[in-house]
């Protein structure tokens, strides 16, 4: 895959970052296209890197949750924003300290970069996501900010999907503590381009040679663009295509499903379109 506009051009695609809802997957099932998608990438030897912004999940149960679709990714391969905040915040303060809500995601991802997690006077307030957001862990989270913490949230997305219709995510929940507080949390997330930058040193990519697939233009495609990468927009997801043009910015490409992207990954260097 090449181009003739934006970042990157005429560079021939070596590295792929892909969204996850949406683009491979919806409600756990399949999309068409996603594991042929995944099997090209490794067929054609390509470094890739699937990124969600979900922060509940480890990568190695959201490994387990794709083999069971039907698409089989290495652990390794798999960039959560708890991951990338986990990263942030240990470049920030190595071994420092945090009071956590969220998950197992979050919580095993500071353990793992050194974290304490603590209610006593922690550096951080770290906000993810969790299907069990509670009165007394949002009340704790503002008194601690109040008397100093830090305030970090994995992303910045208010709502997530389910079988039922849409459930309040961590954005709701981060405007809630911060009109509590006053203080705005950094998000680490899509569209935070901090988020694509750790992917690609994760994968040892550059900006110019490296794609981003998604299905919102909101998250994906402009975290993607600040971050200096080409750009695809799947149509399977959020983003519908009548209201592509009503942003500021535009994907490289718009396809109709992760389907149509198998194709382009085999070509390293073809004719511009």
């Amino acid at each position: 895959m090449s181009d003739n506009t934006g970042p990157g051009r005429g560079k021939p695609v070596e590295c792929w970052l892909t969204d996850m809802d949406g683009v491979l997957v919806h409600e756990e099932q399949a999309l068409p296209g996603g594991a042929d998608f995944i099997r090209a990438l490794q067929t054609h030897q390509r470094r890739f890197l699937l990124l969600t912004n979900n922060s509940i999940f480890t990568a190695r149960d959201l490994q387990a949750r794709l083999r069971r679709s039907g698409i089989d990714v290495p652990e390794e391969s798999i960039w959560t924003s708890a991951l990338a905040t986990a990263q942030f915040l240990a470049d920030q303060r190595p071994r420092g300290s945090a009071y956590v809500i969220g998950e197992s995601g979050l919580t095993s991802a500071l353990h793992d970069v050194g974290f304490v997690l603590t209610e006593r006077d922690p550096d951080y307030v770290v906000l993810g996501e969790t299907r069990t957001y509670s009165f007394e862990a949002i009340t704790r989270a503002i008194r601690l900010i109040d008397r100093g913490s830090r305030f970090i949230a994995t992303n910045p997305d208010a709502t997530g999907p389910s079988a039922e219709g849409a459930l309040p995510a961590t954005g709701s929940f981060a405007a809630l503590i911060t009109q509590a507080t006053g203080v705005k949390p950094y998000f680490v997330g899509k569209p935070n381009p901090l988020m694509m930058r750790s992917a690609l040193n994760a994968i040892d990519a550059h900006s110019e040679s490296t794609v981003m697939v998604g299905d919102r233009m909101d998250t994906d495609v402009v975290a993607g663009i600040e971050a200096g990468l080409r750009t695809i927009l799947v149509l399977t997801g959020s983003t519908k295509a009548e209201a592509v043009d009503r942003f500021p910015y535009r994907p490289t490409r718009v396809l109709d499903s992760i389907a149509d992207v198998v194709p382009l990954v085999g070509e390293f260097a073809p004719a511009p379109v």
